[in-house]
């Protein structure tokens, strides 16, 4: 078998062709993603209430600013703020962690006032939702009013005329 191949070697580039087809076919193949259309935000629904790491934020901004007028990156409060919440005490955590758990036992009655209201069917739309409905109410009166018009036959009389 001088300057001949040896069957282990074709198999071998086989094989490794192979793999690359394997692996190309293994791949799942992407659908088109069916966007379903969004329901548009209710502006009278009431706002989820802040964690407690965001009301100890909004403090620290404000101390965060007077210390470091110059500052303009949100980024670097963010990581001070992390970093002094990591460090901080259960004790130390415990007037936000108050101050967030008030918040949200209000954000629940408003809640439940808000669901409440929705159920009722006395919800305010939002304007485009009225405008929808007013639309679709003066052209069905319109579509009414050319349906007799059509009956009585006046356009046909019209026609002949001319």
């Amino acid at each position: 078998m001088k300057g001949g191949k040896s069957k282990a070697d074709t198999s071998k580039k086989a094989d490794a062709r192979l793999s690359v087809k394997r692996k190309a076919a293994e791949k799942p193949v992407k659908k088109p993603a069916v966007k379903k259309a969004k329901e548009g935000k209710d502006p009278n629904k009431p706002k989820r209430p802040p964690s407690a790491f965001f009301v100890f934020m909004e403090e620290f901004r404000k101390q965060f600013k007077e210390k470091n007028p110059n500052n303009k990156q949100v980024s670097v409060v963010g990581k001070a703020a992390g970093d002094k919440w990591k460090s901080m005490s259960a004790t130390e955590k415990a007037p936000y962690e108050a101050k967030a758990a008030k918040r949200k036992a209000e954000y629940n009655k408003t809640m439940v006032a808000y669901n409440k209201k929705l159920a009722d069917g006395g919800g305010k739309k939002s304007v485009a939702e009225e405008d929808d409905e007013e639309e679709s109410d003066k052209s069905k009166s319109e579509v009414h009013d050319d349906d007799d018009d059509d009956e009585s036959g006046e356009e046909e009389d019209d026609d002949d005329d001319e």
